[in-house]
């Protein structure tokens, strides 16, 4: 039961709102040394991840390409460019990418993500929709629009990816499943992954959905006021 010690970590660590990845470091290490290991093998447990999942460093060139076109006027081209339809909101728009980002994923199509999607093109373009409908929306609002975006993104990932066969999480699920004795598929696995997405897709399309509803009552109040 001390392994359970890192989902503390976890909780404490977010609560206070430390910075994600030392508190996950943090929580991989109490939980390896609750487990008996030696703080050099918790060492090696993080460098051989590192070294199997290698395609990380993918990123190091990505960044770079999205900074220089950010610099270029890239937050403002999409907020332009969503300016021009007439009957799109933030909450339509949040909507739109949450399914497309939920049946991308299923399908083993990684098209998103926080830094190469959401601060780019969909958190610029869900504020844009909203200067629309609230001229003048306060920092807060501003705020509450990008944090909503970024949601969006995490909700559609996280349970869209389950739904793809060859995904590392359904094997995750599958082996944890087998230390217990529960034999079971990644193809079972998967498809009981679908009614908790299309779960997820209603619950969090709602709270789109009442987003809109409050960006009306600030704009029938004529202010961005919370």
């Amino acid at each position: 039961m001390w392994t359970l010690l890192g989902i503390a970590v976890l909780v404490v660590g977010f609560a206070v709102r430390l910075n994600p990845l030392i508190v996950i470091a943090i929580s991989a290490a109490v939980t390896g040394i609750a487990a008996g290991l030696s703080p050099i093998h918790v060492l090696e447990a993080f460098g051989k991840a590192y070294n199997a999942n290698r395609y990380i460093a993918v990123v190091f060139i990505v960044l770079p390409l999205i900074g220089l076109l950010e610099r270029n006027g890239l937050q403002e081209r999409a907020k332009a460019l969503i300016a021009r339809l007439k009957s799109a909101t933030t909450g339509r728009l949040l909507l739109a990418y949450l399914l497309f980002r939920q049946v991308t994923i299923a399908l083993g199509l990684p098209i998103g993500g926080a830094a190469s999607m959401v601060r780019p093109l969909l958190a610029p373009m869900a504020e844009g929709a909203a200067e629309k409908q609230v001229p003048t929306l306060t920092d807060e609002e501003r705020e509450r629009i990008k944090a909503m975006a970024a949601a969006t993104d995490n909700v559609g990932t996280f349970f869209g990816e389950d739904i793809f066969i060859a995904v590392s999480s359904v094997l995750l699920i599958k082996g944890f499943l087998e230390t217990y004795h529960y034999i079971a598929q990644p193809f079972d696995i998967s498809v009981w992954a679908i009614p908790t997405a299309v779960l997820a897709f209603f619950v969090h399309g709602t709270r789109l959905l009442l987003l809109d509803r409050r960006l009306k009552k600030l704009a029938a109040r004529g202010d961005g006021t919370s």
